[in-house]
């Protein structure tokens, strides 16, 4: 077991967990306890640092991205033209793009289409219950996400009832295209963003959408824009935008903001959240 700190004004842990890139973890006595494949850590927050309890710190120092200068990420978005960008980035700080299981993200994003985030987290849950092998970490357990060779075991029945719906079949065909290695996604590290999401989207059932989820969550491409329906209601409420066609919004945000676009998504995508919360509340 290793446990190792990091400081920073620029990682926050809830908000990082909190903005929609990461589907397993759970609160846990103050802290949170986080799965990435079959990995797991215990994560806690005081102030501006972050303790992590591991057996693999490279893996979870790669995981939470704490090599890489997020205050150079934070000024590009505070200096930009637009306010709304300037509120979310000061709010949102803190948030980290992680460098998640790329197997893992391909999955939960295909199951996350049309979906809601607790009901995303419920059929992953199910999902590493039913077919995951089971660990032990610092006293708890869980089921590890379940690799495309094990899930390529299984028809679409067996899906529909662990409540994919239409998904199901999705997740039969990729799972045993990547079985059999017709498509390997140890291959696409080398390819432009674009080549990537170009193949992505080859598979059934991956959209533009989820092909920017995975290039961004899963590959780090941060010249990626996923739109969803709260970008898009940001994009017409905050940014005055006309145009209706996802991909065409996409691209428009990806001029904006190049190289940075990625990071100003989960700024805006959280703020956007958090602020609707707050109305409610």
């Amino acid at each position: 077991m290793e446990t190792f700190e990091y400081k920073s004004e620029y990682f926050n842990l809830k908000d990082t967990l909190d903005c929609g890139q990461i589907f397993r973890y759970k609160s846990i006595n103050g802290g949170f306890l986080i799965f990435s494949g079959d990995f797991a850590c215990k994560a806690y927050q005081s102030g501006d640092t972050v303790k992590i309890i591991c057996e693999n710190k490279a893996y979870f120092e790669n995981f939470f991205d704490l090599k890489r200068n997020y205050r150079e990420i934070n000024d590009f978005a505070l200096l930009s033209k637009y306010e709304i960008v300037k509120k979310s980035s000061t709010l949102g700080k803190g948030i980290r793009i992680l460098n998640q299981n790329k197997e893992e993200m391909l999955f939960s994003f295909i199951i996350s289409q049309n979906n809601m985030i607790p009901r995303i987290k419920a059929i992953i849950e199910r999902t590493c219950i039913a077919l995951g092998e089971k660990k032990v970490f610092d006293g708890e357990e869980y089921y590890a996400f379940p690799s495309a060779k094990v899930l390529a075991t299984c028809d679409e029945q067996f899906f529909k009832d662990l409540g994919y719906g239409y998904r199901a079949k999705f997740m039969v065909e990729v799972s045993r295209q990547i079985a059999s290695n017709k498509f390997n996604l140890r291959c696409l590290d080398d390819l432009s963003t674009k080549d990537l999401k170009k193949q992505l989207v080859s598979l059934k059932g991956v959209g533009e959408k989820v092909a920017d989820c995975v290039a961004l969550f899963g590959f780090h491409r941060a010249d990626s824009f996923p739109v969803d329906t709260w970008i898009e209601k940001i994009y017409k409420e905050d940014f005055n935008g006309k145009l209706t066609d996802k991909k065409k919004i996409t691209d428009w945000f990806l001029g904006e903001f190049k190289e940075f676009s990625g990071y100003v998504q989960q700024y805006l995508f959280y703020y956007k959240r958090s602020l609707e919360k707050y109305e409610k509340d």
